[in-house]
């Protein structure tokens, strides 16, 4: 049996996915989140069946890649049961999508989530009215605790098998306006408002909102934010470095000597697996997990208001804030997220726009070095003009291709507790994309740098790659680092250790070179499996094209905060 997720963006399916299915699913408060199904495995009363998540869509006319890729899967008869997850505290809206669902004559049932939050703002659904209406099971969930789900999915194992939910006797094949008004008139009829009750977050807005101190509040937490990761990182990195840097010599003096190519090899193992544990985790892991408390609190969407707000004078375009949101954790979904942009120019420009956004995988590099050695305001200010960097990009960008620069249009979400099992789930998605897809490559590619230290051959790249490094003021050893960063972006640090020939950075580039390398890494040429996203979704022309504004962007960012770092550092 095959179950289908079908819902509008930001309905808490693909936090159900999660729940049922193990966190394989990119969640948030920002529609397009899910731009492709994710399916899994499921044990259901004791039998395996299939589950997939679709995109989130308002309707199935397919108005952008996102709908139309939930409607060739529904239309394709792959799906035996669909599972239409409705937002209670939005239901004139979320059952516009019921109505046409019903369309499909397919077995249903729906999963009313977040009764909580309903609750919270005084509404009052009646589910068995519902049921009557439509004719299709109705069962409340709380899909963040996992309230009502193996109901819920008893029912749709049971729909399979007995066929009972198929719609039969209600004629909902209407055009759009006549299923939209059929839809509120519906939510009249089931849904009653009460009694409002007032909390704190209800007047948080107020202040974090607000066209003064919303920014203000912004900035605070995002200090406090680089305080903590900067403080539980530099606490880590040290002493694990010392650890590994012991190990090191202790093999090495005692397998041969420091010379042999044996000896090399095992210092290029050696120093990609303590890069990792040194140098990326201490500082990835408390990253994304303040990035997931700030997600799943409701926060990032009111920050890509407030970006939106402020940027949208500077002549960015409004529609990219979410990909630019998204690409904090990675530039491969914020690049995929463009899909949900109706127009090629405007994927062109979200995506072109997205890249620059410091990922996660830059962060150890900002961490690594910046904040370690120059102090966290300097990373904080790294990113700070990373923001005006996508302004002024956005700006040029629109100027080259002329277009109306539309506005941004965002559900802002209610203000919800993050859970704890729901944070550590998606830093642990995180983290196993690291250590799956990037870590062996650090290990792979300090060992191929070890085999061409050996022979020479880091020689003929570091000279390939000087007329960068030499107008940056870098040494020429930064080379093959930066060219061995497009495949992953950490490796750009931890094979820069390895290229220098020292244990610390300070003893080897000086705090001005940090800092102007450290921005260039920011901004230059994608990593690879973003490079890929971007000729999937807009082709190789594109790819290219993108590429080659990044590392122009890269290089005259790198050559202001040279001269910039020249005045207050020396």
């Amino acid at each position: 049996m095959r179950i289908a997720l079908v819902g509008q963006p930001n309905c808490g399916k693909s936090t159900l996915f999660n729940q049922v299915a193990g966190y394989k699913a990119e969640t948030g408060n920002f529609s397009g989140t899910t731009v492709t199904f994710t399916e899994s495995k499921i044990r259901i009363a004791g039998e395996v069946e299939e589950l997939i998540d679709l995109p989130g869509t308002y309707s199935l006319i397919g108005t952008n890649p996102a709908e139309s890729e939930t409607q060739r899967y529904l239309a394709s008869n792959q799906v035996d049961v669909i599972i239409n997850i409705i937002d209670a505290t939005h239901l004139a809206q979320a059952l516009d999508l019921t109505l046409e669902l019903l369309e499909l004559k397919r077995p249903m049932i729906i999963g009313l989530n977040m009764m909580d939050e309903a609750i919270r703002v005084g509404l009052s659904i009646d589910g068995l009215k519902l049921e009557r209406i439509l004719e299709v099971k109705v069962f409340p969930l709380i899909a963040s605790r996992g309230q009502g789900i193996k109901n819920l999915f008893l029912a749709a194992q049971q729909a399979f098998r007995q066929d009972q939910f198929v719609v039969r006797g209600n004629p909902f094949s209407v055009g759009h306006l006549e299923r939209h008004l059929q839809a509120a008139e519906i939510a009249s009829l089931i849904c009653k408002q009460g009694t409002r009750r007032l909390s704190w977050r209800d007047n948080l807005d107020n202040y974090l909102l607000h066209p003064v101190w919303g920014y203000v509040a912004l900035v605070t937490i995002l200090f406090l934010f680089f305080q903590i990761v900067y403080g539980v990182g530099s606490v880590i990195e040290g002493p694990v470095l010392f650890f590994f840097d012991q190990t090191s010599n202790f093999i090495i003096n005692n397998i041969s000597n420091n010379t042999s190519f044996i000896s090399q090899l095992l210092e290029g193992i050696i120093q990609g697996i303590s890069g990792g544990f040194s140098i990326v985790l201490p500082y990835l892991v408390p990253f994304l997990f303040g990035l997931g408390i700030m997600e799943d609190a409701g926060y990032l969407p009111r920050v890509a208001f407030l970006m939106d707000n402020l940027m949208h004078r500077m002549g960015l375009h409004g529609k990219a804030i979410v990909p630019f949101i998204l690409g904090y954790g990675c530039n491969v979904p914020a690049v995929l997220s463009t899909r949900i942009l109706e127009e090629k120019q405007d994927r062109f420009l979200a995506a072109a726009l997205s890249v620059l956004v410091p990922c996660s995988a830059r962060l150890s590099v900002i961490f690594g070095l910046v904040a370690f050695y120059l102090g966290p305001f300097w990373a904080l200010g790294i990113y700070l003009f990373n923001i005006f960097v996508v302004a002024l990009s956005g700006r040029i960008l629109t100027f080259i291709l002329p277009d109306d620069s539309p506005g941004l249009i965002l559900e802002i979400p209610v203000y919800r507790i993050p859970t704890f099992k729901a944070i550590i789930n998606k830093v642990w998605f995180r983290v196993r994309e690291f250590i799956i897809e990037a870590w062996p490559l650090l290990i792979i590619g300090s060992m191929v740098l070890a085999v061409m230290n050996y022979f020479n051959f880091s020689q003929i790249l570091n000279f390939l790659s000087r007329p960068i490094t030499w107008v940056l003021g870098l040494p020429s050893e930064t080379g093959v680092p930066l060219m061995f960063g497009i495949l992953r972006k950490e490796l750009s640090l931890v094979m820069l250790r390895q290229a220098l020939g020292v244990t610390e950075f300070s003893s080897a580039m000086t705090p001005l070179q940090m800092l102007t390398f450290t921005v260039f890494v920011v901004f230059y040429i994608p990593c690879l499996p973003t490079l890929t996203a971007l000729k999937k979704e807009l082709g190789r022309s594109a790819m290219f094209s993108i590429a080659g504004f990044t590392l122009i962007v890269a290089l005259l960012a790198a050559l202001f905060a040279r001269g910039v770092g020249y005045l207050f550092i020396g």
